[in-house]
This record gives structure tokens, sequence and C-alpha cells, in this order.
């Protein structure tokens, strides 16, 4: 997550600010994926929430895709290149969603496995 993103979480939640790159972004991508679960269980009787949930979900993943892309990233360079390639995922599927195409339950998967990898764990559901 680039510098940018994690501020804005920071701030936008004061206990945020004394935690670690990893812990802030683990939190980040946890209350997004919550927030996607949940509007993706009610999105016939909310769509505007499932709407407002896949837009949070794309811009997280257009800000991963951003940080990995810059050079200054010491992510290896096949972890870049899977991110980058889930972040394109991601976006193709959210517009899939989007026109009745698709259910967002891939993409709360994808998430679930990137908290798995930064928690460090595999129970994470």
């Amino acid at each position: 997550m680039n510098a940018h993103a994690l501020a804005h979480a920071a701030y936008a939640n004061p206990n945020m600010a004394q935690k670690s790159a990893r812990s802030a972004e683990y939190d980040v991508i946890s209350r997004i994926t919550s927030r996607l679960r949940t509007a993706s269980r009610n999105a016939e009787k909310n769509y505007p929430a499932l709407v407002e949930a896949l837009d949070e979900n794309r811009r997280l993943w257009i800000a991963l895709a951003s940080d990995v892309a810059n050079p200054e990233n010491s992510l290896p360079r096949a972890l870049k290149a899977e991110i980058l390639s889930l972040a394109q995922f991601t976006l193709r599927h959210t517009a899939a969603i989007l026109t009745g195409d698709e259910r967002p339950d891939v993409l709360v998967e994808i998430n679930l496995s990137i908290l798995r990898g930064l928690a460090g764990k595999e129970d994470i559901k």
C-alpha cells in the first residue's frame, strides 16, 4: 500500500497511527473485505451498498498495483507480478459483477488470501 493510502488509513482511525505498515495494510484490507462480504450478501436489498463496496475494493487494488509498480518497492519481483495480475483480474471481475455477469465471492476470497499472507496464517475466514 502506498504512503498516501497508509496515511489516509492511519488518520481515519487514530489507533492505527501506531501500527506497522503491514498491520495497517491488514486492517484496511480486512475492513474492505468485510464490507464487500456484507454488501454481497445483501445485494438484492441494497445494491448501492454493493456498488460502494466494489468501488472501495477497486480503489484498494489500484493502490496496491500502484505501490508494487513503484521502482522503490522492495517486494520480490515474482510477488509484485502476482499482485499486479490480481489487481488486473479484480478490475475486470468488478466490471463483470456490475453488469450482472459475475458474483463478488471470488473478490472476497482473493482478499482473504492476501490477509492470510499478511498474517502468516491459513485459517482466516
